[in-house]
């Protein structure tokens, strides 16, 4: 294609030309004048209507710009996926805080986003740790002890990103602990509840052993007398730690089998009163005719009612009255067991449920108790959808009721 410069030459050689055989025919010389201005002006016209050639392209052999970098920080799809994680996850850039998730949020506070990530992790060795955090090499867990709170316990995890991003990762271990130091303390009260017994059955054994039959009849049926109370102590012991292993391992199965509720508190109530407990004759039953049909086990419900009522039995005092009662509470029933014995402190009440657990441990070894019944019917009650409560008086006494739903026919 011509540029400027060339259109414009041959434009003016065609005018050239044409005047030159306008001349050469014998025209005249206004018409050759008009001629020659009409061409100029074309020419004029055909320079001005073609555009400039493109300058030549120089070769630039420069390595081409780097592309800008992108945060994932800042990505939405990045935004939507931590919002769904239910764990603490903060973002930040350069060591400021650029997104954080609810769960983030509600441990730490809204006011951690634009704070910088040392200010807004207020423990000693997380922002001792933070202030190193430069290399982009995996990192270990690093324990944050009593975080946010005394008495918990968190683990904090870095993801090292490009640019000076990092995604920092918070995990509750409280629970975990709790649970590790409730089989650590199961373990040590087992084997300490069943090393007292034990060690009277031995030392009384020897004893005899080294009388060689010259102890008196008296003494010598003291002595065994002692070694069967102690070593029916350590066999109830075996029975309610066999018990609470059964019933955790069945707390997440719902009992399927209709039973009557009423049914099986008058049968415990029955072997009660027959056998060699204590006060049998103190037990007062208010439980009508009326079946209480729900969903159980029988065998568990039984030994719930049997805790209860032998517990009373045992802290009540002697000759006042053991009430055992049930009643339909709309479309639940409640058991409920009350004595007339010296009361519960109210800080002892939320722990009565714990393993071992005793108000007076003199008292509890003295009338034979393991320190697990409670902790039984707790894992019962909740198996079975019951609510347990526990309200006691000091000088007045204590009340034990658990609630269950009844069943489709009641």
């Amino acid at each position: 294609m011509f540029d400027r410069l060339s259109s414009l030459a041959v434009a003016l050689t065609l005018i050239v030309v044409a005047i030159i055989f306008a001349s050469l025919a014998g025209g005249d010389a206004l018409s050759i004048a008009i001629l020659a201005l009409a061409g100029g002006i074309g020419a004029v016209t055909v320079y001005t209507a073609i555009a400039p050639a493109a300058p030549a392209v120089i070769a630039d052999h420069s390595p081409p710009p780097e592309p800008a970098r992108i945060s994932l920080l800042r990505h939405p799809d990045f935004a939507q996926w931590v919002d769904q994680e239910k764990e603490p996850l903060i973002g930040t850039a350069d060591k400021i805080v650029t997104i954080a998730n609810d769960a983030a949020v509600r441990l730490l506070g809204r006011h951690i986003v634009g704070a910088d990530i040392r200010t807004a992790i207020r423990h000693p060795a997380a922002t001792e740790w933070l202030s190193q955090a430069h290399g982009d090499g995996p990192a270990e867990t690093l324990n944050l002890v009593d975080f946010p709170r005394p008495g918990q316990h968190w683990t904090m995890r870095i993801a090292a990103l490009s640019g000076g991003d990092r995604i920092i990762f918070l995990s509750d271990r409280s629970a975990i602990d709790a649970a590790d130091r409730m089989r650590s303390d199961f373990v040590a009260n087992a084997s300490h509840e069943l090393r007292t017994p034990l060690a009277a059955i031995l030392g009384y054994v020897e004893t005899l052993q080294d009388m060689n039959g010259d102890a008196d009849p008296p003494t010598r049926h003291r002595f065994l007398s002692i070694i069967e109370r102690e070593a029916r102590r350590m066999q109830q012991l075996v029975i309610d730690l066999l018990s609470i292993s059964r019933v955790e391992a069945d707390r997440f199965r719902r009992p399927t089998t209709p039973v009557d509720l009423a049914a099986i508190v008058r049968s415990t109530v029955g072997q009660l009163r027959d056998s060699e407990q204590a006060r049998p004759r103190d037990v007062v039953t208010r439980i009508d005719d009326a079946r209480q049909p729900m969903l159980g086990d029988e065998a568990q419900l039984a030994q719930l009612a049997h805790n209860i009522i032998s517990n009373a039995m045992k802290y009540g005092r002697p000759g006042t009255p053991v009430t055992v009662e049930l009643a339909r509470e709309g479309k639940r029933v409640r058991l409920s067991v009350t004595d007339e014995g010296d009361g519960i402190a109210p800080d002892h009440l939320p722990r009565l449920t714990e393993r071992f657990y005793r108000v007076d441990e003199a008292r509890s070894r003295s009338v034979g108790g393991t320190g697990l019944g409670l902790a039984i019917v707790k894992h019962i009650s909740e198996r079975h959808q019951g609510q347990l409560d526990i309200a006691s008086e000091l000088g007045k006494g204590t009340r034990v009721s658990v609630t269950f739903p009844l069943s489709g026919e009641a």
